[in-house]
C-alpha cells in the first residue's frame, strides 16, 4: 500500500518517544524514522519508568513501545497512558506477533514487527497523523463491493475470501475481522466497510458487528427486543442483534 510522499505534502511535526530496553533497538527505530522523510523530533527512554516520567513532563504525540522490557512493561505502560486526558498515541514494536490482540485493545495505532520496514512505518506514521491530527471529515466515496478481504496479520497484508469471514467487530477507533480461528485488523472503518461487503449475506446488525449471515448456526431473542447470534467460529461465539437492527435481520430471513 502507498502511503504519502512526505516531500510534497505539508505535515505536522510529530514528537515521538522510543521505549526500548535494548539501545541498538532504539537508535534503528530512530534511524528509520529518519529515512521515512517525516519531520519527527524523536526522543529516548530505555525504561517504560522513564518513559512514563517523560511523558508527565512533556507531550508527545506517538510512543513507539516495546513490549518485553525489565520492570513494567510496554503493556502495562500503555494502560497507565490509556488513563491520561490526553494520551499520546501508542504504537508497538516488538518481536513477537502474540501480543497483537490485546494491544489492539489497548487502541493501540499500530504493532510493527522488528526490524520495522521504512514503508511500513510511513503507514504508522500516517495512522499517527490521523489520529492525532484528523482532517475534516468529507463526504464519504462510493465503494465498489468486493470479493476478497485485505487484512492485517503479522505485518503482511493479506486477502482472504469473504466466505471466510464470520463477522467483524469495531474495537474505538479499529476493526477486527474474525474467520473460524483467526484474528485479523482491517484498514476500514465499520461504515466503509459494511459498503464494500455484499449485503446480503453480511449484515449491520449492531454499531459494533457486521455479521456473515451464512455463517449463523443459531437466532434466539435475548431480552427488551435484543437478539442473540451464534456464528460457526471456533468458540462458538455470540453476537447482539441491537433493536434497531432486529427488523433489518428478520426482513432478510423472512423470521
Amino acid at each position: 500500500m502507498s502511503g504519502i510522499n512526505p516531500a510534497t505534502v505539508s505535515l505536522p511535526t510529530l514528537r515521538a518517544l522510543i521505549v526500548d530496553d535494548e539501545e541498538p533497538a532504539t537508535i534503528e527505530l530512530k534511524y528509520r524514522l529518519q529515512e521515512t522523510g517525516w519531520p519527527v523530533q524523536v526522543s529516548v527512554a530505555l525504561t517504560a519508568t522513564d518513559a512514563l516520567r517523560l511523558i508527565r513532563q512533556r507531550e508527545f504525540d506517538v510512543v513507539f513501545l516495546d513490549i518485553q522490557m525489565p520492570g513494567l512493561t510496554g503493556l502495562e505502560l500503555a494502560e497507565v497512558l490509556a488513563e491520561f486526558s490526553r494520551p499520546p498515541v501508542v504504537v508497538f514494536v516488538t518481536a513477537y506477533d502474540e501480543y497483537a490482540v490485546r494491544a489492539f485493545e489497548l487502541r493501540a495505532a499500530d504493532y510493527l514487527l522488528k526490524p520495522v520496514r521504512v514503508e511500513r512505518l510511513i503507514e504508522t506514521l500516517e495512522r499517527v497523523r490521523e489520529r492525532r491530527y484528523p482532517a475534516p471529515k468529507a463526504e464519504p466515496p462510493r465503494f465498489q463491493l468486493i470479493d476478497r478481504l485485505p487484512v492485517e496479520k503479522s505485518g503482511r497484508t493479506l486477502l482472504i475470501d469473504l466466505a471466510e469471514v464470520r463477522f467483524a467487530e469495531a474495537h474505538d477507533e479499529l476493526v477486527m475481522v474474525k474467520t473460524y480461528d483467526q484474528v485479523y485488523t482491517v484498514r476500514f472503518t465499520m461504515n466503509e466497510l459494511e459498503a464494500r461487503l455484499p449485503n446480503p449475506p453480511f449484515l449491520r446488525i449492531h454499531r459494533s458487528f457486521i455479521v456473515n449471515l451464512k455463517r449463523v448456526v443459531e437466532i434466539r431473542p435475548y431480552f427488551n427486543g435484543v437478539y442473540l447470534l451464534k456464528v460457526d467460529d471456533k468458540e462458538h461465539t455470540e453476537l447482539t442483534v441491537s433493536r434497531g437492527h432486529v427488523r433489518s435481520l428478520r426482513n432478510l430471513l423472512g423470521i
